[in-house]
């Protein structure tokens, strides 16, 4: 696909716009306070892939500790501002690479402009955020209900104040829990704009709706070339955003890298545990450096012949199981050493 060429935007030390690789972010449930917990969820959250990190920032206190966080983690952190100005101008003192405000929900013009000089003094990013929830009555009026028209006039609205007090460093997100409502959003305003934008499908819900509907709108948006920087919104441990936002961009040829785990659905010729078999697999190669694609089949019957387009896979069957290589059998393994013998394997990949 062909992205579209937005502006680049300097985020710490990572860079995003201008066709630049996408970036997944996602946000502690930490109380920010807690620099101990914040720093230790954070820090396996980059583990797992996430490259960019936000905060909420709701007291000074908060504000004050990122300046103890910051020099504890090594990803660029994004504090989230509502309502007053003086903790975006802290947070910005403390350390945030990138803020992220409400300009509609900070106060006066005055206000976001002290915003806005703090930030152009240090060359802060400023992502101005948009929701359908927080939508202005004046344009609920104007289009007869929350529209995606109404989303983007907001945030360029937004937009354009901050460039009129002189300062074009921004990232714009514009959210909805509405899936189309959202996809519309994003085709509107990357016509109208060439900021990068920051993906992501607002209140999506728990795992398995959260998953869903982030994966058909975020895909639906990326598959057009929209989109710098996404976040999956999940109900949950913030982990399963990072494993779920790697999967969406791997899946659409956005990033490679990464084992890629298939599994078949099971049927009555299966002869182990292999919901279990296939999560273990899954939580195994997290680690592994490799860009490959593994296979996990339940029975020896068709386990090879679906398993070809696999690099490498394993089909389990009663006491043993085997090891397939491009479709083709490797050698059979005990049930129980099929886990370690697919990790052994995997480990010497590049050596063979």
């Amino acid at each position: 696909m062909e992205r579209k060429d937005t502006k680049v935007v300097k985020i710490g030390d990572r860079i995003i716009g201008g066709k630049n690789p996408i970036l997944i972010q996602s946000m502690t449930n930490t109380k920010t306070e807690d620099v101990k917990a914040t720093v230790e969820q954070i820090n396996r959250l980059a583990a797992a892939g996430c490259d960019i990190i936000r905060c909420a920032v709701p007291t000074m206190e908060a504000a004050e500790a990122l300046t103890e966080i910051k020099k504890q983690i090594a990803i660029p952190l994004v504090a989230d501002i509502h309502f007053d100005y003086r903790l975006a101008i802290a947070a910005m003192e403390h350390g945030a690479d990138k803020i992220r405000i409400n300009p509609g929900n900070i106060g006066s013009k005055e206000r976001v402009q002290a915003v806005v000089d703090v930030a152009k003094e240090r060359n802060i990013p400023i992502r101005v955020g948009v929701n359908s929830g927080s939508l202005e009555k004046d344009l609920v009026e104007k289009y007869h209900g929350v529209t995606a028209e109404g989303i983007v006039e907001s945030a360029l609205d937004k937009v354009h104040l901050i460039e009129d007090m002189g300062y074009d460093n921004l990232v714009i997100s514009i959210k909805s829990s509405d899936v189309m409502m959202c996809v519309k959003a994003h085709e509107l305003i990357a016509e109208q704009t060439d900021h990068p934008l920051h993906v992501g499908i607002t209140e999506a819900g728990t795992i398995i709706s959260g998953n869903i509907k982030s994966s058909i709108g975020l895909g639906l948006i990326l598959n057009q070339g929209i989109g710098d920087t996404i976040r999956v919104s999940l109900t949950g441990d913030p982990l399963e955003e990072i494993k779920s936002a790697k999967l969406i961009l791997r899946t659409l040829g956005l990033r490679k890298g990464g084992i890629e785990v298939v599994s078949c659905p099971t049927c009555g010729r299966t002869r182990i545990n292999l919901i279990e078999l296939a999560n273990q697999v899954e939580n195994m190669v997290a680690d592994i450096p490799l860009d490959i694609k593994v296979a996990v089949m339940g029975c020896v019957v068709n386990g090879p012949g679906e398993a070809k387009e696999a690099d490498i896979g394993i089909a389990g069957g009663v006491g043993e199981g085997l090891i397939i290589k491009h479709g083709q059998i490797d050698r059979k393994v005990p049930e129980n050493q099929l886990l370690s013998e697919l990790r052994k394997e995997l480990l010497n990949w590049n050596k063979e």
